[in-house]
């Protein structure tokens, strides 16, 4: 009933949240000196043709009317029209966001691996070598910018050892070589559902330096947040106890320091999580991948305002729902917290 009672107050205040992210947004999207329904017809608008689609995409009524049009079609599922692309701004996201969400998901998925294991040898071998190395590739993952390593990365593995692709989500010859059948959108999965084997190992190696990039920053965090929280908890009087009474030290760092220090590692990891949203935007310019990241770069290229809103709405709420996930997997994690 508790968790109930935490979950309705936090959809209440979520609601609250994004309402105020739309009218911020739909504000800044209107205050832009640019004529949208211009950019809608193309560079060659006659005043006649644009008086017409301001008319028809309801531009020119007062600013209150168009918000609340506006909101009334987002509660249908209806996010506009691109100016870019003259399709549904949900067609658009939902077409690119399997590419988008296989990139984070694998990229996280290398952060959280990596990065929880190093912190805790950072931990428990403190002032050692393997602890000093930790240290310093955290250092490392958290000040190089995404797009910088993405150029080192290309640079080394696509330019001098020609051991990996250098952008894109799949070989353009798999089209006809071995195409991929849609099925989830996620190529891993698809190619592997079909056993399509050849374009799942193209799009393998694809994916790998993009993830990589992706995941540098999160990895860096998660290690540094664990390692700090596993040195308060190998301090406690319970686990010098338990090494008193002679059990095993792995067994103590995992079964019992990493438990009860796992909790401000999961607020990172969610916090990180909902940051690689957005993040994989720069990621996917460096490697051209056919993601929202693109998308949302030549939607601001083009000042096309109803993407750029869907796609702010958008990051609002993966941002509020991984918010209240983490927060119920810590008390999931950890009785003490309480979810009030």
């Amino acid at each position: 009933m508790r968790k109930l009672e935490f979950i309705i107050r936090r959809v209440t205040g979520a609601i609250f949240v994004l309402i105020g992210v739309s009218i911020i947004t739909f504000a800044l999207a209107r205050v832009v000196p640019s004529n949208a329904a211009a950019l809608y017809i193309g560079p060659r608008a006659r005043p006649d043709d644009i008086a017409r689609v301001e008319e028809q995409l309801g531009l020119n009524e007062p600013l209150p009317v168009q918000y609340a049009v506006y909101m009334r079609d987002v509660l249908k599922g209806d996010l506009g029209t691109s100016i870019g692309t003259k399709r549904p701004v949900t067609q658009e996201l939902m077409s690119r966001l399997p590419a988008t969400l296989e990139l984070l998901f694998v990229g996280m998925f290398i952060a959280i691996v990596l990065g929880i294991p190093l912190g805790v040898i950072s931990a428990s071998h403190q002032g050692k070598p393997s602890d000093i190395g930790v240290r310093i590739v955290s250092i490392i993952g958290v000040s190089v910018p995404a797009f910088a390593l993405g150029l080192l990365l290309q640079f080394l593995f696509f330019r001098s050892l020609d051991w990996l692709p250098l952008s894109g989500r799949i070989d353009s010859d798999m089209r006809f070589l071995s195409p991929v059948e849609a099925i989830t959108g996620f190529y891993l999965i698809d190619t592997a559902v079909t056993q399509n084997w050849i374009a799942f190992k193209d799009s393998f190696w694809h994916l790998i330096l993009p993830a990589i990039t992706l995941a540098a920053y999160p990895m860096a965090l998660i290690a540094r947040m664990t390692r700090s929280t596993m040195l308060e908890v190998l301090t406690q009087d319970y686990i010098r106890t338990a090494k008193a009474y002679g059990i095993k030290d792995r067994f103590i760092i995992y079964a019992y320091a990493l438990k009860n220090a796992i909790g401000p590692t999961l607020t990172v990891i969610g916090l990180t999580f909902a940051f690689a949203i957005t993040g994989t935007f720069f990621v996917e310019i460096i490697f051209n991948w056919p993601g929202l990241g693109l998308f949302t770069v030549r939607s601001l290229l083009n000042l096309d305002y109803p993407a750029i809103m869907g796609i702010t709405l958008f990051g609002a709420v993966m941002y509020v729902i991984i918010n209240l996930i983490v927060d119920l997997l810590q008390a999931w994690v950890d009785p003490r917290i309480t979810l009030n």
